[in-house]
């Protein structure tokens, strides 16, 4: 699968029955429909933040095309926070895209994470230590 926001080949990482897709260029992450839900091992609070999305129609942004459909995706707003935040979602539902450091943005702004749970994990796929989070680095 190539990434949506350079257009390089992905990789498929895989802890705790959760696969995720990575791009090692741009640090993206792709999260297919239900991965999420299994990420936070919380369907409710998923289900909750994906209501909470509300699309973004002034498009500042370009549209990216869906890796699993080639359709334009939405932009959508996440949560009421300023500044707002902006990710990708596919109009058909088949997942999320979060630019490098915008799903742990996600999951802090919602409070999605209070044990830390879901930022030991993706230190645990890449091979991080835990202060750092996949799309990011320490510096």
């Amino acid at each position: 699968m190539d990434c949506p926001a350079c257009k390089n080949a992905m990789i498929t990482l895989e802890l705790a029955d959760v696969e995720i897709d990575h791009c090692v260029r741009c640090g993206g992450i792709w999260l297919d429909g239900g991965e999420l839900e299994l990420l936070m091992d919380a369907p409710e609070k998923a289900r909750q933040l994906l209501d909470s999305f509300r699309q973004d129609t002034s498009m500042a942004e370009q549209p990216r095309k869906c890796p699993i459909c080639s359709k334009k995706m939405a932009k959508v707003i996440v949560g009421p926070s300023a500044p707002p935040l902006r990710i990708d979602q596919c109009r058909k539902g088949h997942g999320l895209w979060f630019d490098r450091g915008e799903l742990k943005d996600v999951l802090s702004r919602g409070q999605l994470d209070e044990r830390n749970r879901i930022r030991w994990l993706l230190a645990d796929m890449f091979g991080q230590s835990s202060g750092e989070t996949a799309g990011e680095s320490q510096s």
